[in-house]
């Protein structure tokens, strides 16, 4: 079975298994989607209104930003793999509460065990804590985090500004293209 047939049946597993209570709130599950055997994850923290209607993460306003940040390092969403902590969308697209992160956790390190991608991407704030609890976006942006985790197919974590949050405020969104446009240079460091 290939890597791809193997996301397929994780999310089908998941769709049923998954005990998360914004199930209950939500049209329907938002997994992962993108290349299967991508070098590169982004993690976000949880599906929005557009996302929850479509079924696929970052397809919204954040997602077209992303998609633009993508271009500009010549990536196509088509040859990374994006996902989301959460994989509901929280009421009024509040914050994800640490029930839904731990709810939907598995899940999430099923896709990264099935893809083993070179590096995660975290994309704001809830992605980076639920990894690294003591870190604060405001220091670690822009930054290679090197870290061993038991069970996880890498060690390099990338840190950025959630691209939702740099849409509303336009130094935030400098600082996030800025610090995105490093990524190649990360990617040859760690001999990617």
């Amino acid at each position: 079975m290939g890597k791809r047939e193997e996301l397929e049946k994780l999310h089908a597993k998941w769709k049923t298994e998954c005990a998360c209570e914004l199930r209950a709130t939500s049209l329907q599950a938002v997994p992962g989607d993108g290349s299967a055997e991508a070098e590169i994850v982004f993690i976000g923290e949880a599906p929005g209104q557009k996302e929850d209607e479509q079924g696929r993460p970052f397809v919204g306003a954040a997602g077209k930003f992303l998609a633009e940040m993508l271009s500009s390092i010549n990536l196509k969403r088509e040859g990374v793999y994006i996902t989301n902590i959460v994989k509901y969308r929280p009421p009024n697209n509040r914050d994800p509460l640490p029930e839904e992160k731990n709810a939907c956790r598995e899940w999430l390190l099923g896709e990264l065990r099935i893809i083993s991608p070179k590096l995660i991407v975290f994309l704001g704030r809830h992605a980076m804590n639920d990894f690294f609890p003591t870190e604060k976006i405001s220091n670690a942006h822009g930054k290679l985090l090197i870290k061993a985790f038991a069970g996880m197919p890498t060690k390099y974590f990338y840190a950025l500004y959630h691209p939702a949050a740099a849409l509303y405020d336009g130094s935030m969104r400098e600082t996030l293209m800025a610090d995105f446009k490093k990524i190649p240079k990360v990617l040859e460091k760690i001999g990617v």
